[in-house]
Formats: structure tokens, sequence, C-alpha cells
């Protein structure tokens, strides 16, 4: 079966485009989320295999959904995307629990190295 990934980004053009490399790879999209409040609630409604979450968000950041993920699943696999190559950024992520980080403007291959390697 397909594997299930939940897209969170604000910029809609980005889903857009996540979506494509996806789908086009045999990934089934879980649902897409425009904000981290949002990713959280997609998350519990869609239980998927993967959360692909960027980072700066409005009303909740990429980072804090990502811990209430982790606290409501332990097991949930999630890769952070950012623009930022900010090292603090990236550490506290990884140290929240998320598997791997993308830097936008994402590679295609990039970004499906990271989903095979959160997927295992």
């Amino acid at each position: 079966m397909a594997k299930s990934i939940l897209i969170c980004d604000d910029a809609a053009f980005m889903r857009m485009m996540i979506k494509d490399i996806l789908v086009k790879n045999g990934y089934t999209i879980a649902g897409e989320a425009e904000n981290g409040a949002k990713a959280v609630e997609k998350y519990a409604e869609t239980q998927p295999d993967l959360v692909l979450m960027d980072i700066t968000m409005p009303e909740m950041d990429g980072i804090q959904a990502l811990k209430k993920i982790k606290e409501s699943d332990p097991n949930a696999s999630i890769v952070m995307c950012s623009a930022m190559g900010q090292q603090a950024m990236v550490i506290e992520s990884i140290q929240s629990g998320a598997r791997d980080f993308i830097v936008k403007p994402f590679q295609p291959d990039r970004v499906l190295e990271a989903v095979q390697k959160a997927l295992g």
C-alpha cells in the first residue's frame, strides 16, 4: 500500500510542488495544512505515515506543531522543511524528534531521499 504523507506549509505553491513530487513517485497525500495548528488537527484525523512540515508558519510554527504531534504520537515520522538554514532551528527540530531536515528550494531528489529515509 502507498505510504500516506501530510504536507504542512503556509505557501500553497510549496504544498503543490511537494505534492507533485510525491504523487509522481507513488505516495498518497493524506492531507494539507497551511499552519501548525491545522497540521496537528490533520495529523490526528488522518494518521499519516509521514509529515513534511515547514518551520516558519503563522498561528503555530512547525517546531511547536512537531512537539504537539510527538506528544500525542511518539512514533510519528516528521521531516522538517525550511528556507532558512538556521542551525539553531535545525538542531531544535532534530532534538524535538524530527527524522530529517530539507532546505528550500528543494531538489526533488533530496525530498524523495528524506521521505524514503524517514519511512525506513
